[in-house]
């Protein structure tokens, strides 16, 4: 067969193969393609799993974490025993918010889709948050429930009785129940009969704003199914893109995650890919360069996905270890830019290895944009092409209108990926969907061929080795300092994270303030990935720009050319 280009490649698949054959869908007042036969629910997903390991020995192992090995049937069978129990003895019906508020166990993955299966939301906590931080996330979200691990059932026990808060412990959590009991209690293990609409939410998952608080994204079933079926669909493409593919050097896919799991890129092209694909995830207890090389090749990992920095730290620690990595396949990095240096030292590193990028967000079930292999080599500032074959995209001007290839304008996507809402924020909602459109706050322009380059954001926000860091939030704890008088947050350049936080802070006439005093006043409030690592003072008012309002992007310029 000839090669095929990229549309060429997605007709051929949509018309060939049921699994990605296409339909279309009214979709909140939205008419959009959809995939015809994909799972209706994320509960239907697991049996799709079930399906593709039918062939392996027991099903195979699934899950590894540290000393732990877990074969896809016991991991279905807890699942769904779990799921019971929510209903059984915690009386969760459809609906209904629970949380996790915990590190990468195997659990998190057991009650993500137990949460899921009865048509109950889960609410992914971000782990790092401080006590204050939590409080305003279960304020809003409304969780009357949250499965924790030790630290943070401590961190959320002050606020618990205040929000009528039930905390179920987790492996060494505390609280009115433990995970564990509620296992031992619930023998079914037969899928839940309960019916789950396709648009009904799934998840609620916090991400940072241009707002002092996070923005609770409102996912769903369908939205997350639709991203991962693009994502399994791209496995029929490649093969029909180029001239040969290499023999595969292990068994099957196995993907070693490092992220979060209350981070999108862990969830939906980690964790819920693999449930299509077979494949085999390995979980790690904490970021180790030389431990990732050394689960590499000790579980053949075949693709590895994760912020740039965890990507140039596994070469780094490759090449300084002689590890060859034989079986890793792809290189993907996602969550932030990857410098274009990186890409052309890690291709040169690990030749037989795709270096890969992707671009999405939460609030698009992390779908959008990806490249990778010989084609990210000869472009490494592009962020890539649009995933077919739902998706549709457009680079706007300020009044929401197309404009032509080349231009710089605001990235906007369409798909059934996109998410319901904000939670508990209609105007913030009203301000980024428009017509079924998406606007990403991020700029940048297409090319004829399609690619996608990302040349600024709208957005003040910082990305610190792919944590988004809302600057307004960092500056209201800042100025919660009786010392201060007024600060500006921006991002400031660095090698290995590519941002991290920096601030100029204007301090009161006759004030002091050290950068240890301000970290210790900063630390009840923010995580401490939060905290400014470079502190500009001042006594002087901050540059400010026509309208009287602080001027960040001259401020920082100042700042880092020494004019501060």
């Amino acid at each position: 067969m000839a090669v095929m280009t990229l549309a060429e490649a997605a007709a051929h698949v949509t018309s060939t193969d049921p699994r990605f054959a296409l339909g279309r869908a009214t979709i909140r007042g939205v008419d959009l393609p959809v995939f015809a036969n994909a799972p209706a629910s994320l509960r239907d997903v697991m049996a799709v799993g079930a399906a593709a390991r039918a062939e392996l020995p027991d099903g195979g192992d699934y899950i590894i974490y540290e000393g732990e090995r877990i074969t896809y049937a016991a991991w279905q069978s807890e699942t769904f025993r779990i799921a019971h129990a929510l209903v059984a003895d915690l009386s969760v019906q459809p609906g209904d918010r629970v949380a996790i508020a915990m590190r990468n166990y195997p659990e998190y993955l057991s009650l993500m889709m137990a949460i899921a299966s009865v048509g109950a939301v889960v609410v992914m906590v971000n782990a790092w948050w401080t006590t204050d931080e939590l409080r305003y996330g279960f304020e809003d979200s409304g969780a009357k429930i949250v499965f924790a691990d030790g630290p943070r059932a401590d961190s959320i026990r002050p606020f618990a009785a205040e929000f009528g808060l039930r905390i179920i412990g987790v492996r060494d959590g505390a609280g009115d129940a433990h995970y564990d009991a509620l296992l031992a209690g619930s023998a079914n293990d037969a899928p839940p009969d309960i019916p789950i609409d396709p648009d009904a939410d799934f998840a609620v998952m916090y991400s940072s704003g241009t707002t002092g608080h996070p923005k609770g994204v409102v996912l769903t079933h369908r939205g997350a199914i639709t991203a991962l079926y693009s994502w399994f669909m791209g496995f029929s493409l490649m093969p029909l893109m180029v001239e040969e593919m290499p023999p595969p050097t292990a068994a099957r896919q196995t993907l070693l995650v490092t992220t979060p799991f209350f981070h999108i890129t862990a969830t939906h092209p980690c964790f819920l890919l693999s449930l299509p694909l077979g494949a085999k995830i390995v979980l790690m207890h904490k970021w180790d360069p030389e431990k990732a090389v050394r689960l590499v090749e000790a579980e053949e990992v075949t693709r590895f996905l994760a912020v740039p920095t965890m990507s140039a730290d596994l070469t780094d620690a490759a090449v300084r270890m002689g590890a060859t990595l034989k079986t890793l396949s792809n290189l993907s990095a996602g969550g932030a830019k990857r410098p274009a240096a990186q890409v052309l030292e890690q291709d040169k590193a690990l030749p037989h290895v795709a270096i890969a990028s992707g671009y999405g967000m939460t609030e698009s079930n992390a779908l959008g944009l990806g490249i990778s292999g010989p084609e990210y080599a000869a472009r490494p500032e592009s962020a890539g092409r649009l995933y077919p074959p739902i998706q549709e995209i457009k680079i706007a001007d300020e009044a929401g209108d197309s404009l032509p290839n080349g231009e710089v304008g605001e990235i906007c996507l369409k798909s059934a990926t996109i998410m319901r809402c904000y939670l508990n924020k209609p105007e913030a909602t009203a301000e980024v969907l428009r017509d079924g459109w998406l606007h990403t706050g991020d700029l940048g322009r297409i090319d004829d061929e399609g690619y996608v380059e990302i040349v600024d954001r709208k957005k003040n926000i910082i990305i610190r080795g792919g944590e988004n860091i809302s600057c307004l939030e960092v500056e209201g704890a800042i100025h919660k300092h009786p010392a201060v008088t007024e600060a500006a947050v921006f991002p400031v350049p660095h090698e290995r994270l590519n941002e991290t936080v920096g601030a100029a802070v204007q301090l009161k006439p006759g004030a002091h303030l050290g950068e240890d005093e301000l970290r210790d006043h900063l630390a009840p409030l923010l995580a401490k990935f939060k905290w400014p690592e470079q502190v500009w003072w001042t006594g002087d008012t901050l540059i400010r720009g026509a309208t009287d309002k602080t001027d960040r992007r001259a401020i920082r310029a100042a700042c880092l050319e020494g004019r501060l």
